[in-house]
């Protein structure tokens, strides 16, 4: 009897997490398997084999990929062109004269992804307004794509001046180009951005044709593979905008999935905080390779226009995620005057740790965490992996020796550098955007999270930690909580004075039209759409703009954006201004609403204590040796409580408290730890 489950599969640099829900029975399964770059397909199939999924009892496949990115960290993208309006050949290669790093002398521009030679000039131009100043010279666009044809281009970005206004030309030009050579892969960008911004629309389209050759034969492969197996429920993908995109979409748009790989832990982690009442959020999810620090405010994500990869501008949505070089595979090394450091370089999938016994040689977090006691070969990751102790000893030995500590010294050195750059990875969302952490409670997911959050937590005098079930794999538990998301925009730059509710009526209509038969095709009947209106404001005379919910209800419609906006420009920036406002850009987007998970409740004990696993002996400051009390989660019931030192280790990932820290175990399973204020000398923050 065929029973509907929903499976979630993330791939990360280490690690491929996949979750299983059954949602009849409430059953709820999380697992981890190597990743593997050389064959990233394989690596998803065996995810669904360890998580013993029937193909066919599949009703939604939600897919997390680092694929395009690691094309663009790697170079390794499609042989690319680009074609301009004539006179505009160097807007790519110019990009903005601005200077982020002011005082780094050694700073050099991102590199780009095309060179001059790949750039191409077609006679065409319109004004702002979308009228045609010169018509498309349709002999000059079949040289350009002859010879584009000719040069043996995998893939080419069509970026024509003022196409947000109006993309026929741009459109004709694609025609052309796949005429000239069947089959090529075209990128244009007014589909992809509907703003002015020359530059930044033009390096959106070229990044999304770079990957595209990459991402859509990598999903055909993916999609052949499920179809073998009898697949035939929805397949969605995670996008950098914290919804989903059906994997058609994907394979059209794959510049909204380079940033994706975080996504998923923060929509879940915004889901969550509704389900367990706690609003404000700071998220830590720190994996094998990374750790990912993110906001939420008001159970909400914090959703921003402008980001960037390497310096790169992307202009789509995306969420706002800081990410450093701190995993459980970041390597621990000496540089060049003697000093300890910890990543950003890892030991990825392969070799990855030592203590893994697959061939590594150099210490890393990891092994770090298990030399001072918090991990232990008692309970094998993921059930299968033994950690290797000894192995993990003699790696540290060489740096111990050089900077003449013990092993354990080492161990815990290492330790506190990570905790160091984790503080500051949390401090650069919160503190230097006038946040105060104390006013958040910490949610810690991802393998390696729970063996630093309580330090970390406590360092910024965060009051308190949640750790939610399955933290090992919770980016792909938040995938099914994600719905189906389509961003639209129109270049508007009015005064707000001279708004013109019958205009911003039309602009709005015709992106809803245009919504909603996206999700039509997509299989969402009109009771599971929903649009939201975003405008962007300004003061005039800014650069930049801040978006705000289109205020749809109201009589005075100048008097109530002005009004939100400065309430905005005020909780954003701490001020206002006396200068007028004016509109940049009107927003909407569209959402199709997907069936949400429920999170199985734990019952509650029916008498006894909490039951120990036995101890685990960790290393502290001074050499102090403190045994911690080792419960197994997957033990653990509603309403237990547990004091520190203890270690809570679990299928996919460990937490750890320090003496004074408190732990209660909420109604889904999920750890609530209150946080002492002065850490234990056995602790790692201890002086």
């Amino acid at each position: 009897m065929s029973v509907e489950t929903r499976v979630a599969i993330d791939v990360g640099g280490t690690f491929t997490d996949v979750v299983k829900l059954v949602p009849a029975t409430g059953e709820l399964a999380f697992e981890k398997v190597p990743t593997t770059p050389d064959a990233p397909t394989s690596g998803v199939m065996n995810a669904f084999e360890q998580a013993a999924v029937a193909m066919p009892d599949v009703a939604m496949f939600h897919h997390g990929t680092t694929l395009g990115l690691n094309s663009l960290l790697t170079r390794s993208g499609a042989r690319t062109a680009l074609v301009s309006t004539r006179g505009f050949r160097d807007v790519y290669l110019l990009g903005r004269t601005d200077r982020r790093a002011m005082y780094d002398i050694a700073y050099r521009k991102a590199a780009p992804l095309l060179q001059r030679y790949d750039t191409f000039e077609v006679t065409e131009r319109a004004h702002f307004d979308g009228t045609v100043a010169t018509a498309l010279d349709e002999q000059d666009a079949h040289r350009v794509a002859a010879l584009i044809a000719e040069r043996g281009y995998e893939a080419v970005a069509v970026a024509f001046l003022h196409s947000y206004a109006n993309p026929r030309h741009e459109l004709r030009m694609r025609e052309i180009l796949q005429e000239a050579r069947p089959g090529l892969q075209v990128t244009v960008s007014h589909e992809l951005s509907r703003e002015y911004r020359e530059y930044e629309r033009t390096s959106t389209a070229v990044l999304d044709a770079y990957i595209k050759p990459v991402v859509r034969g990598y999903l055909r492969d993916l999609e052949t593979e499920l179809a073998g197996r009898d697949f035939a429920g929805r397949f969605l993908m995670s996008r950098s905008g914290g919804g989903a995109m059906t994997a058609a979409a994907a394979r059209e748009q794959p510049v909204n999935l380079i940033l994706s790989g975080p996504a998923g832990g923060v929509v879940g982690a915004a889901a969550f905080s509704r389900l367990i009442g706690r609003k404000n959020l700071i998220t830590v999810d720190m994996g094998g390779t990374s750790l990912d620090a993110s906001l939420i405010l008001d159970s909400q994500q914090v959703v921003h226009q402008g980001a960037q990869f390497e310096g790169l501008p992307i202009n789509t949505p995306s969420l706002y995620i800081h990410t450093i070089g701190a995993g459980g595979g970041s390597l621990a090394y000496l540089d060049g005057a003697g000093a300890l450091q910890v990543g950003p370089g890892s030991a990825g999938a392969t070799p990855g740790p030592v203590a893994y016994g697959r061939g590594g040689t150099q210490p890393t977090f990891t092994d770090a965490a298990l030399v001072v006691g918090y991990l232990g070969a008692d309970t094998p990751l993921g059930g299968r992996l033994a950690l290797d102790g000894t192995a993990a000893a003699a790696a540290l030995e060489p740096i111990a020796g050089a900077l003449g500590l013990g092993t354990t010294e080492l161990a815990r050195g290492i330790l506190r550098i990570s905790n160091t750059k984790i503080v500051g990875a949390v401090r650069a969302i919160t503190v230097e955007l006038g946040h105060d952490p104390k006013d958040f409670s910490l949610l810690s997911f991802g393998g390696a999270g729970g063996l630093v959050a309580v330090d970390v937590a406590r360092e910024l005098g965060i009051p308190s930690v949640v750790v939610p079930p399955g933290q090992g794999a919770f980016s792909a538990l938040g995938m099914l909580m994600a719905d189906v998301q389509h961003d639209l925009s129109r270049t508007a730059v009015i005064a707000l004075s001279d708004l013109d509710r019958d205009a911003v009526e039309s602009s709005y209509g015709a992106m809803e039209e245009e919504a909603c038969g996206q999700l039509a095709d997509e299989g969402f009947d009109a009771g599971r759409r929903l649009l939201h209106r975003g405008v962007d404001v300004r003061y005039v005379g800014q650069e930049h703009s801040v978006t705000m919910p289109f205020p749809t209800g109201s009589e005075d419609l100048v008097e109530a954006i002005g009004a939100e906006f400065a309430a905005l420009h005020l909780r954003q920036y701490g001020h206002v201004m006396d200068e007028p406002a004016e509109i940049t850009a009107l927003r909407l987007r569209a959402v199709g609403v997907v069936d949400k998970p429920e999170l199985p409740r734990l019952p509650d004990r029916s008498g006894g204590p909490v039951p120990a696993a036995g101890s685990r002996k960790v290393h502290g400051a001074g050499g102090r040796v403190t045994d911690y009390v080792l419960y197994v989660r997957e033990d653990l019931r509603r309403s237990d409580r547990i004091e520190g030192p203890a270690i809570i280790a679990e299928h996919t990932a460990t937490t750890v408290l320090h003496e004074g820290d408190r732990l209660e175990v909420g109604p889904y399973g999920e750890l609530l730890v209150t946080v002492a204020e002065e850490a234990a000398e056995t602790g790692e923050q201890a002086r």
